[in-house]
């Protein structure tokens, strides 16, 4: 079953943490929904700034809305003007109190989504698949990653008959628990039809305890405090 089932998914309780953390009772459907929304909104509003994932929490006034980029600055802009109206924006969709958190990814290339969006992107732009493809294997072998594995599916080069073509480099153990696997699936909307771009990275094994966190290993650009939260080191709080 390691072979079909979401690398991620597979692994939640083991090394993986969840991307929404709160307690539903008979609203569990319209929060789930209303999840489903704010990440559908950022993704779509910050497209230019390479979001990878959004992650929810929840308690009685507050929505805490944590966002993982490769381009924190997009996000903050100008003195913090452009988090303050994303802030608001999002206010208005869950009708309670948004504090953003902003996460660097310090390493694109070992991110799965971020990996098959770069792909997807290229393609669109007309680039040959299979060099946008080869190009982010050896970019992210490059960034010390133990194996890459990426799969296209769909009407390949306009041809008429869809298919599915694999490439891959070093290992990708999706039936050993402890390898820590990132996975994702974009797809690539082109004149002749949708391709599917699925991408799995093998950052390593985990030994002993983790941390239940989708953020381990990130560092903070952005957190409490402030109009839409204090900045790291540099920057003073704002009053």
């Amino acid at each position: 079953m390691g072979q079909k089932t979401n690398p991620i998914g597979n692994r939640l309780g083991i090394i993986r943490g969840w991307e929404s953390n709160w307690y539903g009772g008979n609203d569990y459907g319209d929060k789930l929904a209303e999840d489903d929304k704010i990440r559908k909104y950022v993704h779509a509003r910050l497209s230019k700034a390479s979001v990878s994932r959004v992650i929810i929490e929840r308690t009685l006034k507050l929505v805490t809305v944590t966002i993982t980029t490769a381009r924190p600055g997009i996000i903050i802009g100008k003195g913090g003007q452009e988090v303050d109206k994303l802030k608001e924006e999002l206010k208005k969709i869950t009708g309670k109190e948004v504090q953003i958190n902003i996460f660097e990814i310090k390493r694109p290339e070992l991110d799965a989504f971020l990996v098959a969006s770069s792909i997807a992107r290229q393609i669109e732009n007309r680039i040959s698949y299979r060099r946008a493809i080869k190009m982010a294997i050896a970019a992210t072998m490059r960034m010390n990653a133990e194996g890459i594995k990426v799969q296209i599916s769909g009407r390949l080069n306009g041809a008429e008959m869809a298919r599915s073509e694999h490439y891959k480099e070093g290992r990708i153990p999706l039936s050993t628990f402890r390898a820590d696997i990132d996975y994702a699936l974009v797809e690539a909307h082109t004149t002749y039809g949708r391709l599917g771009v699925k991408v799995w990275i093998m950052k390593g094994e985990v030994y002993g305890k983790r941390e239940l966190s989708p953020l381990v290993g990130l560092s903070k650009k952005q957190g409490k405090g402030g109009r839409g939260g204090a900045r790291e080191n540099k920057s003073r709080r704002r009053k």
